[in-house]
C-alpha cells in the first residue's frame, strides 16, 4: 500500500479519527438521523464501534464513556442542548434505508 511503518498507520488512523470526532462535535446542526441517512453511520455507531474495539481488547469502556468520547460531554446532555425531533420525512427515509430492519 504504501512505504509506512505499522505505527505510523496506526497513528494516522489515529489522527484521522480524532479529526472526525471534532468535525462532528462542531457540527452540533448535523443531526444524527440525517447521518444515518446519507452515510448509514452516526455519532451513536461511532461510539459503539469504539466501546466494540474497547471490548475486543478486555478494555473497560461503557457504553456513557465511549459516548462521552464521541459528543464531546454527556450524551443526555448533547441530546437537550442540540437534538431535534426528527420530522416525518426524516423518520420515513431511515425507515426506507435502515441496514438493521
Amino acid at each position: 500500500m504504501s512505504d509506512l511503518t505499522e505505527q505510523q498507520r496506526l497513528e494516522l488512523e489515529a489522527a484521522a479519527f480524532r479529526r472526525l470526532v471534532a468535525h462532528l462535535r462542531t457540527r452540533t446542526d448535523v443531526q444524527n438521523i440525517d447521518l444515518m441517512n446519507i452515510a448509514g453511520f452516526c455519532r451513536n455507531c461511532l461510539s459503539n464501534w469504539y466501546r466494540e474495539a474497547a471490548e475486543e481488547r478486555g478494555l473497560p469502556v461503557s457504553k456513557d464513556a465511549s459516548r462521552e468520547m464521541v459528543y464531546g460531554m454527556p450524551y443526555e446532555d448533547w441530546k437537550r442542548l442540540y437534538q431535534n425531533e426528527a420530522s416525518d420525512s426524516q423518520k420515513a427515509a431511515f425507515a426506507a434505508n435502515n441496514p438493521h430492519k
